[in-house]
């Protein structure tokens, strides 16, 4: 089984939410329709019924469980959160934005990316980033090695096979630009969640878009294909690094929830230096939320991971004003988002203590 780990997000799209989907025994206590009530028990969390001495806190994933989330579920596994006084509920957004979920009170804290985020708060939306849970974008193009797509001019003339998304085409327009390739023969196609593989060998498209840390591995490794690989990082000097995947809360939250925040963010990042330490320990945490998940792919997508969620296990979740400020500008330039957005609105590292 494999998770959605390889979308490009699309631009946030605003649309009603459905009800929260609960994640096992993780969120056994969670009523599915959630509150919108506030106030100092809090948003979402007010909905669950939580031992008398713990505080509830809801989490909204972005997709199915993976190893993106792996610190939270060890944080969660050993205790943390409720030695920080937490009773941590993680849900499924189900078909919806977990920002929209989260802006909308049925969730204390959502799992998105800088995408979605920008354009959210661009749109109004109460919700900023608060942590950063990858250090580095470890996103790629990859295509099969026989196609001799080696670097962005190459993608000249080629398909790709995406989900049509507007950043997925201003990304691409402007790698093979500057590698001084024609932008404009690029062709692009919309695949969907397609098997990447069999579009690929079929020739229906030439490169997609892809995470590393998940369908990087599952193609190249477990399943043995020949690629050839774009990676985003080692071209910023033409496009932006941003953070992918974020973690992102409410005005609501920091303004009638700042402590609990505070303490979820500890305990969390201390879930993310011990996934950083051991590996292992983290993707059994991943398997005990999420057993249908292919033991394999969890554990080599762990180790990946764990000198990925940031350089230094100290600075986990830190996040800088120049990543957001590059990004935003790229959002801009490319029509996504109106001139005159103030980056430093859509983040902020006063919830993160540091170590």
């Amino acid at each position: 089984m494999t998770t959605p780990h390889h979308r490009p997000r699309p631009v946030l799209r605003i649309q009603r939410p459905p009800a929260l989907v609960a994640i096992g025994a993780a969120a056994a206590g969670l009523v599915a329709c959630g509150s919108d009530e506030g106030g100092s028990g809090g948003g979402a969390g007010s909905s669950t019924s939580a031992p008398d001495d713990l505080r509830s806190f809801t989490v909204v994933l972005d997709w199915t469980p993976n190893t993106n989330h792996a610190g939270m579920f060890l944080a969660d596994a050993s205790g943390w959160y409720e030695d920080a006084g937490l009773d941590v509920d993680f849900v499924e957004p189900g078909d919806s934005s977990s920002l929209q979920l989260l802006a909308t009170g049925r969730a204390d804290v959502a799992v998105s990316v800088a995408e979605e985020l920008v354009p959210a708060r661009a749109e109004g939306l109460p919700v900023r980033s608060v942590a950063a849970i990858i250090g580095h974008n470890t996103s790629s193009l990859v295509s099969l090695a026989e196609t001799g797509i080696t670097r962005p001019r190459d993608l000249a003339g080629r398909t790709y096979g995406g989900w049509g998304g507007q950043l997925e085409e201003a990304l691409l327009h402007k790698l093979v630009a500057c590698d001084g390739g024609d932008p404009d023969s690029v062709r692009f196609v919309d695949v969907g969640e397609a098997d990447y593989r069999i579009g690929m060998e079929r020739g229906q498209y030439d490169v997609v878009w892809v995470y590393d840390g998940w369908d990087g591995i599952r193609l190249a490794e477990i399943d043995g294909v020949d690629l050839n690989r774009i990676a985003f990082v080692d071209h910023t000097d033409c496009i932006p690094d941003w953070y992918t995947p974020i973690l992102a809360t409410s005005d609501d939250v920091t303004a009638d929830r700042a402590d609990d925040l505070r303490a979820f963010l500890a305990a969390t990042r201390r879930g993310y230096q011990a996934a950083m330490a051991d590996p292992a320990a983290a993707a059994d945490a991943v398997l005990e939320v999420a057993p249908d998940l292919d033991r394999d792919l969890v554990e080599r997508s762990a180790t990946f991971l764990a000198d990925r969620y940031a350089e230094d296990p100290a600075a986990w979740g830190v996040q800088d004003a120049a990543v957001w400020d590059g990004f935003t500008a790229f959002l801009v330039e490319a029509g996504l988002v109106e001139d005159g957005f103030d980056a430093s609105t859509a983040w902020t590292g006063d919830y993160l203590d540091a170590d």
